[in-house]
């Protein structure tokens, strides 16, 4: 499979604090990999690199061939990098329909009003086909700040996928989500994501998830990758173990 993203000696600091230190990834087309670690490891760090959202202190990111470091985050999104978000980037008092038009429209290089959504029928079929694949097409007029947490967090992703990304990068998707619908959620996002042929990256706390859903897994710790490889492998690692599994497992065990 050909390349679809690599970093390469990827850092960021803080006022002197490193919150990623010398990351160096590749990632394949139609990849599916976990993102693990404590908070403040450098996960979210490392995906607001490669959207955009931070600058890299130092180090590149190679996207498709092309060194993208530094690029704005809607540039980023317009080359097919799409993510969502552990709180869902919605616009709450439009309707689930004008959310994915809205996404659309970004993705398409046209300026938008959010308050005057441009629709066309093409657009609405779009939209209605992607939300169909999320099992949302029921919250098609819904305001979304009426809709449950977990229909958010489904909709989020939903207006990411609606761009037909090559990486999506998805921030918790299980977070803020009762631990009994969990499993129906990732089954749901799964079913989504399937044929779209991007490859994909998720941050997870819930080994559980992650055992079950991810083909390779990234864990970080201090703002390093301490291990990265197969799921069974990286799990297994005895770093991921102390400084990952450990960690979440008492966190589950305290709360």
């Amino acid at each position: 499979m050909p390349l679809i993203l690599e970093t390469k000696s990827l850092c960021k600091s803080f006022d002197g604090v490193i919150a990623a230190d010398n990351i160096n990834v590749a990632i394949e087309q139609s990849e599916l990999i976990g993102v693990i670690g404590a908070n403040g490891a450098g996960k979210t760090t490392f995906v607001n690199m490669i959207t955009g959202y931070l600058k890299p202190s130092n180090g590149k990111i190679i996207y498709n061939g092309e060194d993208i470091t530094g690029f704005p985050p809607r540039v980023i999104t317009r080359k097919g990098i799409s993510r969502s978000f552990q709180i869902p980037q919605l616009f709450e008092e439009l309707t689930v329909l004008d959310n994915m038009i809205v996404a659309q429209t970004i993705k398409n290089k046209i300026f938008v009003d959010p308050l005057l959504p441009f629709k066309n029928m093409r657009k609405v079929e779009i939209a209605k086909d992607v939300l169909k694949k999320f099992n949302l097409l029921r919250y098609l007029d819904e305001i979304v700040t009426k809709l449950p947490q977990g229909i958010k967090k489904l909709l989020d992703i939903a207006m990411a996928v609606v761009g037909e990304p090559k990486l999506l990068l998805l921030d918790e998707p299980t977070s803020g989500v009762a631990i009994e619908e969990k499993f129906e959620l990732m089954d749901i996002v799964m079913s989504g994501i399937k044929d779209t042929g991007a490859a994909i990256l998720f941050i997870e706390h819930d080994m559980d998830i992650i055992e079950k859903y991810s083909e390779k897994v990234l864990a970080f710790y201090d703002g390093r990758i301490i291990a990265q490889g197969y799921t069974s492998d990286v799990l297994n690692n005895e770093q991921v173990k102390k400084f990952v599994i450990g960690f979440e497992i008492g966190k589950e065990e305290i709360n």
